[in-house]
């Protein structure tokens, strides 16, 4: 596998929030509005879904057994099922106009989690931390929050603002939660002929930030001062969020959805030299 090659049909709507679940060898991903949790083994290839209740933005395995999930009223505890267990916290907003999107953990197990400004007008999205304090705001003003992920170190966090090409890295106390110093850290051309913008990401073992270029047909990657490195076309539109997986966590999963001319919404592997850093899950131990 020279380049990104179809390793599996999907034909999500909108595919996102792939993870590795390592205990298990398999990739976790969801269909947002087609409301589905998608399993993919790589051996032998084969996909397994279930329902869920509502658009579910993001997905992330919990400590204790099943799944943290941002869904369009707020954020749960799923069972191994995909059923709702718990609800964590809901909704900052009116779920007619937004839902809950793009997420990432912290070192410490923290949900960090992003909301869509469905009305891609008003721009009253935002990213949250979900701890002991509750749900609290740490980025505002923003239209669609994505690209959460943290620096191997744990002092820095990333997010992306999709509609605006703009992503942003901010210092992070792993200890207290607290993001400060919010900065540019790459901008995309929105005059590009592809308009090609920022959607979900990850981080390698590097500190590259890798970022699918949502109808871009392409993933990049940008070392830690935001000078691009690399550029990965694949053959489909809309790539939404890259995950490491693998056993060696060599092989960089990407999520697409379903373009205008119906094409993607299928899953799309790499193989890469640099692996990404091992999955973290969400701990309840966070809320209390």
């Amino acid at each position: 596998m020279s380049g990104f090659e179809l390793v599996c049909r999907a034909s999500c709507r909108v595919g996102e929030s792939p993870v590795w679940l390592a205990d298990q060898a398999q990739l976790l991903f969801v269909d947002v509005t087609g409301r589905r949790l998608h399993r993919f083994s790589p051996t032998p290839g084969t996909l397994t879904s279930v329902e869920v209740e509502e658009d579910i933005g993001y997905i992330a395995p919990a400590r204790h057994g099943g799944f943290v999930a941002g869904l369009r009223s707020g954020v749960w505890l799923l069972d191994d099922s995909g059923h709702k267990v718990r609800l964590l916290a809901p909704l900052p907003a009116d779920p007619s106009r937004a839902r809950f999107n793009d997420g990432g953990i912290d070192p410490r197990g923290r949900l960090f989690i992003g909301t869509i400004d469905e009305t891609k007008q008003d721009g009253r999205a935002g990213l949250y931390r979900l701890d002991e304090r509750g749900l609290t705001a740490v980025a505002g003003g923003v239209m669609t929050s994505n690209g959460v992920a943290f620096a191997p170190d744990g002092r820095t966090l990333y997010h992306s603002d999709t509609p605006r090409f703009v992503i942003y890295r901010c210092d992070y106390d792993s200890r207290s939660g607290e993001v400060t110093g919010r900065r540019v850290f790459a901008r995309l051309d929105p005059q590009a002929p592809d308009r090609g913008r920022p959607d979900g990401a990850a981080v390698d073992v590097s500190g590259c930030y890798w970022s699918a270029l949502y109808e871009g047909s392409r993933v990049v990657r940008y070392d830690p001062t935001g000078r691009l490195l690399g550029e990965y076309p694949l053959p489909a539109r809309c790539p939404t969020m890259p995950a490491f997986g693998g056993a060696d966590l060599k092989t960089l999963y990407v999520t697409t959805a379903t373009a205008a001319d119906g094409s993607g919404g299928d899953l799309y592997a790499l193989p890469v030299e640099t692996p990404g850093q091992p999955p973290r899950a969400f701990d309840e131990e966070t809320l209390k």
